[in-house]
């Protein structure tokens, strides 16, 4: 901190004259005393530092403290003094005197009391003059008030996430909350951040005054889906997100009786109409509907990012709304004009949701599909569409909105075969001979629970390797590190880089098994793997996102993957991987087309999806 402030302007022509007379005379006492006062007046106060800086060159470095001195004899307690009381604090400092140097920096406090440098300087200085009680209470001084803290915490916090530097952000969230422990949009950042680095358990953010049951209740939507398998848990973190979130804004704009209309008008509304894994899933579906049925009107608040797959959408639907740069009830009207008979959020509670858009209530049917996986207890949703393997009949009370099944799978999948490169494991850093299990799904997901069970099964399979994904930096270490202490060769542990959608499809069917993740499971990449031919291993929960594998292994006809305990899960793992004979029926039934002619058959789908809809819609005419 003892560093001097630097110049701004060249010198005037008399600081010239007096810094040559200094220089050719060795010191300031050569200087005529009558040439001071005019200089000493005309010289600005930054400028002084860079004449003193050519002082401290001359034989008699002390002059430099001196002519500060001097300066500030002529020119006063002016505020620009405060840059000159400053140095000189530092050049007394230097000289070892550190009781002057302490009356240096109380001049430029009492100049400039917000100049926290100073203060920090105060404190060095009064502790090497043996005044450690002094120096504390400057160094208190120096601190930022507490509400002024706080903020700067939550800013810096905010964006070091948006940037991936989430250890530093998590130091700065937790500093905030060492603050103010009662701040649920801090609590739930902090425990997401926590997720992704897997540093477990997420919740236990150890801040005085808040227990982690506290802190799990407001871990927000996203975050709940692996912390809780209850889906009264999940609903109770995403009501309490809404709450503080999405006030009512007033409608409802639809009627509640709904529209005559011949063809039943389907809206989708999303912000991830671009390169996004629910686009991949649903733009099949959004071609095949049945025109003669339903007119299909896309509302999007996606950026424009020139994909293949906006555009794909783009050409699908009748009508395609751009509504990024309205405002939501300006949105909410937009749709409400166009009569839609069942608007259909593809969003939920994840990131980017216009969700104060359907409080608006501009459809008189509204259901939420796809995006979010679980509950989503907004009172203008009616719906959330799901299959009954996902949320059976017996769970159906524990969900809000009610549940909308579809028959079979209720997981919309595109049929288009992509455009897979070669691929090798040599190429993927995985070994030729020996078991790979794999998982790609993002670190989030995982929990201790389930690293533990990996981590047993590593153990009773020699040779075998586990091929993660590698999301991000620190949960790579974290990882690393818990492999390395359960006694694992480091070379069993591989980490896939990010690839191309259509990269990624082709190196899934090296992996021999796919480890599913609970009680967040696999969805898209769950997909994704079984029509790779990769079999799955899943464990089945309570809530919709531990269920959504176990259905579509059930569409695909793999029942005897489907685990019922972390007990099964680890035995039906450890049976697979040394079976040779079981894992190649698995892989037979796969490679017999059982993607295609289930989860792939894009217009049986559509079929059921649209005969769902259908169920639901409303008119007037209606008894």
């Amino acid at each position: 901190m003892n560093m001097p402030f630097a110049p701004s302007l060249p010198l005037p022509d008399d600081a010239r004259r007096v810094a040559s007379a200094l220089a050719a005379a060795g010191g300031i006492a050569s200087v005529p005393p009558a040439e001071f006062p005019h200089f000493l007046r005309a010289v600005q106060a930054l400028d002084l530092v860079a004449l003193v800086g050519l002082a401290e060159g001359a034989p008699n470095p002390g002059e430099a403290a001196l002519l500060y001195d001097l300066w500030l004899a002529a020119n006063g307690a002016t505020l620009p003094a405060c840059a000159v009381w400053f140095n000189l604090g530092v050049l007394r400092m230097k000289s070892g005197q550190p009781g002057l140097a302490a009356e240096a920096y109380r001049a430029v406090l009492r100049l400039k009391p917000d100049l926290h440098e100073a203060s920090v300087n105060l404190g060095t200085a009064l502790e090497a003059a043996g005044d450690t009680a002094g120096a504390i209470a400057a160094w208190r001084a120096a601190l930022p008030p507490p509400a002024l803290r706080q903020i700067l915490h939550n800013q810096l916090g905010r964006l070091l996430e948006a940037e991936g530097k989430l250890g530093p952000a998590a130091q700065e969230l937790r500093a905030s909350l060492m603050i103010t422990p009662d701040q649920p949009d801090v609590q739930q950042h902090l425990i997401h951040a926590r997720q992704r680095m897997t540093d477990w358990p997420a919740q236990a953010l150890d801040v005085p005054g808040l227990t982690d049951a506290a802190a799990a209740r407001n871990c927000g939507p996203l975050a709940a889906l692996a912390l809780y398998d209850d889906p009264l848990d999940q609903a109770a973190a995403a009501a309490l997100w809404i709450a503080r979130k999405i006030p009512f804004p007033g409608g409802p704009l639809a009627p509640a009786a709904g529209y005559p209309h011949d063809r039943i008008r389907i809206g989708y509304l999303s912000t991830d109409f671009c390169r996004h894994a629910m686009s991949f899933l649903i733009a099949e579906l959004i071609e095949r509907h049945d025109r003669q049925r339903f007119q299909v009107h896309g509302y999007c608040a996606s950026p424009e990012d020139g994909s293949e797959i906006r555009a794909r959408l783009r050409g699908a639907f009748d009508h395609f709304t751009v509504i990024k740069g309205l405002g939501d009830e300006q949105a909410a009207r937009r749709i409400a004009a166009d009569e839609i008979d069942v608007l259909i959020d593809l969003n939920g509670l994840t990131n980017g949701a216009r969700l104060e858009i359907l409080r608006w209530k501009p459809a008189p049917v509204q259901a939420t599909y796809l995006g979010y996986i679980g509950p989503v207890p907004l009172a203008e949703l009616d719906y959330l569409i799901c299959d009954a393997v996902t949320v059976p009949p017996d769970l159906a009370e524990a969900y809000t909105p009610r549940p909308l099944r579809i028959e079979g799978c209720y997981q919309a999948n595109d049929s288009t075969p992509p455009r897979l490169p070669p691929v090798s494991r040599a190429e993927e850093g995985l070994p030729q001979a020996g078991f790979v299990f794999a998982c790609h799904s993002h670190h989030y997901k995982l929990t201790a629970p389930m690293w533990d069970s990996w981590l047993r099964i590593l153990q009773a399979v020699p040779g075998s390797v586990l091929w993660l994904v590698d999301d991000t930096a620190e949960g790579r270490a974290a990882l690393s590190a818990r492999w390395a202490a359960a006694g694992l060769a480091p070379e069993r542990l591989i980490f896939a880089p990010r690839v191309d959608p259509d990269r990624y499809r082709a190196r899934l069917a090296l992996a021999d098994l796919f480890l599913d993740t609970a009680p967040y499971n696999a969805g898209t990449i769950a997909s994704d793997a079984l029509r790779m031919g990769l079999p799955l291993l899943t464990l089945q929960g309570k809530a919709f996102s531990s269920r959504m594998a176990s259905s579509l292994l059930t569409a695909v006809g793999l029942p005897d993957c489907i685990a019922t305990s972390p007990e099964d899960y680890e035995a039906r793992a450890i049976d697979l991987a040394l079976s040779p004979d079981r894992l190649a029926q698995a892989r037979a039934h796969l490679a017999g087309g059982a993607w295609a002619r289930s989860l792939g058959d894009a217009a049986d789908f559509t079929r059921r999806f649209e005969a769902a809809i259908a169920s639901v819609r409303r008119r007037p005419d209606q008894s």
